[in-house]
């Protein structure tokens, strides 16, 4: 695609974003990227990536992309799908080397559709990261909190980000790979994109771009690099020690690199995942899923019928009807009446998927419309998860996110 499609609309989101600054605080810095199967359509730029350097922000610069994580993870399940090493609908129990169930549904097999889909009956309430180095994830799944003792899997959605530590832990054991260096072979390095779970597999050009996050007092939560891969980039031993390649074994602790948030990747890395899927699996000219995995990634796996879901975000309560209809990883858009289900954040009534993140004061989208061959991906810094948006229960800053912006 000649580069003079693209339409560069460097701090124009500023002027858009600036009637929200009644209601709250303006964002720290705004990307927006709009794609079609072609390539780039426009980018949007506003703020700044770190605000003690006062760097501009833009559209290459890799941010921790939040609950958008669990699309790439999904990108690469489908691949092992695909080359005979997992099931969907076979039993997890297959490759833990801990048997994982519901203890009040102990004779109901939990599959990878069903973790993929949130339908697992894992919940949050035990925790979903917090698991040390050296230590098992199964220290949460042990315990009677982590599950819902009422509704067996497979009936009931319930988003849940404890269902991705797991996912990762099945990976690993069917691989032999570390989560992090996995995803990269099967997903990055396929589509050309310089994004990682944690730091240690970025480039270091990607780390002295990093976007640091801040929180709604301007105090910075995450990434504070300073261009410098700094700490330790899973939670430390008990001991503090850091000692990753020692500690890891494989499975035994899905939740070392957030698989459920933990992605560093850019808006343009972004829009290169949504082109792959608008290009049925390809991108210029590299097969990465086929046309049946795509296909199986955005068909609704669970579709709300008035009680068979919690439709909220249960650590974001004000946010009713925000999930309606959900498949492997991709949450679909406009699927209710927008009523009870509250989901079309465009408000233009076209079905769309993607995912949505929010964390540490980051909003963040990568959306597609599959059948217009179009979609978006943004994110926003410094930003309130509040559902104030004017007409969905997503926030203003992401409605205004999503909208395109006049050419100048």
């Amino acid at each position: 695609m000649s580069i003079a499609r693209i339409a560069p609309v460097t701090f124009a989101l500023s002027l858009l974003l600036a009637p929200l600054a009644a209601q709250a605080q303006d964002p720290i810095a705004t990307v927006r990227v709009g794609f079609d199967r072609n390539g780039v359509t426009q980018v949007a730029t506003s703020g700044v990536s770190d605000i003690q350097t006062g760097r501009a922000v833009t559209a290459d610069d890799p941010v921790r992309i939040a609950s958008v994580t669990k699309l790439s993870v999904a990108i690469g399940v489908m691949r092992l799908v695909e080359e005979g090493k997992l099931d969907l609908d076979a039993d997890i129990n297959t490759w833990l080397s801990e048997p994982l169930r519901n203890p009040a549904f102990p004779q109901t097999p939990i599959t990878l559709r069903m973790l993929l889909s949130h339908t697992s009956s894992l919940t949050d309430n035990a925790g979903y990261w917090n698991v040390p180095l050296g230590e098992k994830l199964d220290t949460i799944t042990r315990q009677s909190e982590a599950w819902d003792r009422e509704q067996p899997p497979g009936t009931f959605f319930r988003y849940s980000n404890l269902n991705f530590p797991v996912i990762a832990g099945v990976m690993e054991r069917v691989t032999g790979e570390r989560m992090d260096k996995l995803l990269r072979r099967l997903v990055f390095d396929p589509l050309a994109i310089d994004a990682c779970l944690g730091w240690p597999t970025c480039s270091d050009a990607a780390v002295q771009r990093a976007v640091v996050l801040y929180n709604l007092e301007r105090q910075p939560q995450v990434d504070n690099l300073k261009g410098e891969r700094r700490g330790c980039p899973t939670i430390a031993a008990r001991d503090r020690s850091c000692d990753i390649e020692a500690a890891w074994k494989p499975g035994d602790n899905g939740a070392m690199f957030s698989p459920q948030g933990g992605l560093r990747i850019s808006a343009m890395g972004l829009a290169r995942i949504g082109r792959m899927l608008l290009g049925g699996g390809q991108l210029d000219g590299v097969r990465v899923l086929s046309e049946d995995s795509v296909r199986l990634l955005t068909t609704p796996v669970w579709s709300y019928d008035g009680g068979n879901g919690a439709i909220i975000e249960e650590d974001e309560p004000d946010r009713g009807g925000f999930f309606c209809r959900y498949g492997l990883a991709m949450q679909h858009l406009a699927s209710g009446d927008g009523k009870a289900c509250r989901d079309d954040l465009f408000a233009d009534g076209r079905p769309r998927v993607g995912h949505s993140g929010n964390a540490y004061g980051l909003l963040s989208g990568l959306w597609v419309d599959l059948d217009a061959g179009t979609g978006v991906a943004y994110f926003a810094t410094g930003a309130s998860n509040a559902s104030n948006g004017a007409h969905s229960a997503f926030s203003a800053v992401e409605e205004t996110l999503a909208k395109p912006l006049a050419q100048p």
